[in-house]
């Protein structure tokens, strides 16, 4: 029986217009609610923001969209559909795995296209474990969806049932480095499969091996992008909510909960204003400093952090696939240096997503914009972060070693090019609030992942207070959050048959 907000929740405040927060709202709206959406910035999209700079649009939040299926479902709430808000364009390319070798490997969203790659690159008996391995990844996934996932957890008795039985003989809860290892013989393939792990915010060599279905998402079930930029799909979920009667209330901060009898009757904001409310979502990274009487967690284990550059720059960099990994000789080693001795990595491995090849209208032409992910200490020591590494200093620095390393990959003409470029650090992301300056929230460790991750509902604080945002259930990534909102608004509105 899943625990739900007592009492009347007609009227709802929701704090925080990112995608948790629209699709908070969303899902309220729907089902009849009154609801109010308070955003500090002057429009939606919270960590999936954008900067728009000498005819460049650099997304400065997520840039891999997967799992359409769950924007659909969020939008289907008031009655839209997907296609006549968004148009996504599904990448035949979804990754390209550059080695340090010199060699690459195009990751296809057909099996059979991914496959003869596999074959030419690794042999024939690397091609067939590829196509048992996907297999296995879609089965985990489904596993997973209905027992960690896609569920309101309160305890950990919850879990108990057939399904995590079966997670358990698939050796979902063994090393996810030794699940891929007993799969595939090449390197290549094994960090191809396992570098998901810091999405999740825990080394491939401590990570479970249920954390193997993150790249079912992006790997098994393909990568889409969304016309006009990842900024479009926060966009396209406010303009629905507004449609459907969500009031926004853009460049407004909430100063203060007001409770009355173990509930917030009313919500402050900066200039004065007072909303009435039955009920309260938060979707910040840090709830306990707005809602009163919530704790924070006892010894939380923050993820890595990074280092962000956008750019723009005045080059056509042929060859080069909408996504890359550029993964550097050292593997074992840069997960010491990122998780345990708080430094950053010597031979980064690199995300590196070129939208502009995709969709034309985001670069002038003859230009393309990058946005250039290298995975950084955060600043919790008890985490194995650096609070003494000086970014002020070193960001600047780093962002030049970052261009260098991609230029001496093949990215040839990149750094004499750069026209506008928006840097993000470890102390960026701490100025806008997220724990330990990271912007992947707390860590998914055994201890912080299903029922041991903050609930949406929490027990302490306000009765008609609840949690959104991937600092808790289910976690981190678009998908997550956008799952958060819909485990948020059943709190308030009861499970919603699927």
């Amino acid at each position: 029986m899943v625990r739900t907000v007592p009492g009347p929740t007609d009227r709802v405040v929701v704090v925080g217009a990112g995608l948790a927060g629209l699709a908070t709202a969303l899902r309220l709206r729907g089902a009849g609610r009154e609801v109010t959406v308070v955003e500090r910035a002057a429009g939606p999209g919270g960590r999936a923001g954008r900067v728009e700079r000498a005819g460049y649009a650099l997304d400065t939040g997520p840039s891999v969209f997967t799992a359409p299926e769950i924007v659909a479902d969020t939008l289907a709430a008031v009655g839209e559909k997907l296609e006549e808000r968004l148009t996504l364009v599904p990448l035949e390319t979804t990754y390209r795995a550059q080695y340090a070798d010199g060699s690459h490997l195009d990751v296809h969203a057909d099996p059979d296209a991914f496959a003869a790659e596999v074959a030419a690159l690794c042999g024939p008996a690397e091609a067939d474990a590829l196509r048992r391995y996907l297999a296995d990844l879609a089965e985990l996934y489904r596993l997973q969806l209905s027992t960690f996932i896609d569920r309101n957890l309160d305890s950990p008795r919850d879990l108990l049932g057939p399904q995590l039985v079966a997670l358990a003989r698939r050796g979902g809860f063994g090393r996810l480095s030794r699940h891929v290892e007993r799969h595939f013989t090449d390197d290549r393939l094994r960090r191809l499969f396992s570098f998901q792990a810091l999405y999740a915010g825990v080394s491939p060599f401590r990570a479970i091996a249920a954390y193997a279905v993150i790249a079912q998402l992006d790997i098994g079930a393909g990568v889409w992008h969304p016309m006009g930029g990842i900024a479009a799909v926060p966009a396209a979920l406010a303009a629905a909510a507004a449609d459907a009667g969500v009031t926004f209330r853009y460049g407004s901060t909430v100063e203060e909960l007001k409770t009355s009898g173990g509930r917030v009757a009313a919500v402050r904001l900066g200039g004065g204003d007072r909303l009435p409310a039955d009920a309260v979502v938060v979707t910040a990274d840090q709830p306990w400093r707005l809602v009163p009487g919530l704790r924070p967690p006892r010894r939380p284990v923050y993820s890595p952090s990074c280092v962000a550059l956008h750019v723009g720059v005045r080059a056509e960099l042929p060859g080069q696939a909408h996504h890359a990994i550029s993964f550097g000789r050292s593997w074992r080693r840069v997960f010491e240096e990122l998780t345990r001795e708080g430094l950053p990595m010597t031979d980064p491995s690199l995300l590196v997503s070129m939208p502009s090849r995709t969709d034309r209208s985001l670069a002038p032409d003859g230009g393309q914009v990058l946005s250039i992910v290298a995975p950084t200490p955060n600043l919790d020591r008890r985490s194995g972060g650096n609070p003494d590494l000086d970014w002020t200093r070193l960001g600047p620095r780093y962002r030049d070693e970052v261009l260098a390393t991609l230029e001496d990959r093949g990215w040839s003409g990149l750094t004499g090019a750069v026209e506008v470029a928006e840097l993000a650090t470890p102390l960026d992301w701490a100025a806008q609030g997220m724990a330990a300056g990271t912007p992947f929230a707390l860590a998914h460790t055994f201890g912080q992942t299903g029922p041991f991750r903050p609930p949406t509902l929490p027990r302490r604080g306000p009765e008609n207070v609840v949690l959104a945002g991937s600092s808790v259930q289910p976690g981190v990534g678009v998908p997550m959050v956008l799952i958060s909102g819909r485990l948020a608004a059943e709190r308030i509105i009861g499970p919603v048959s699927r």
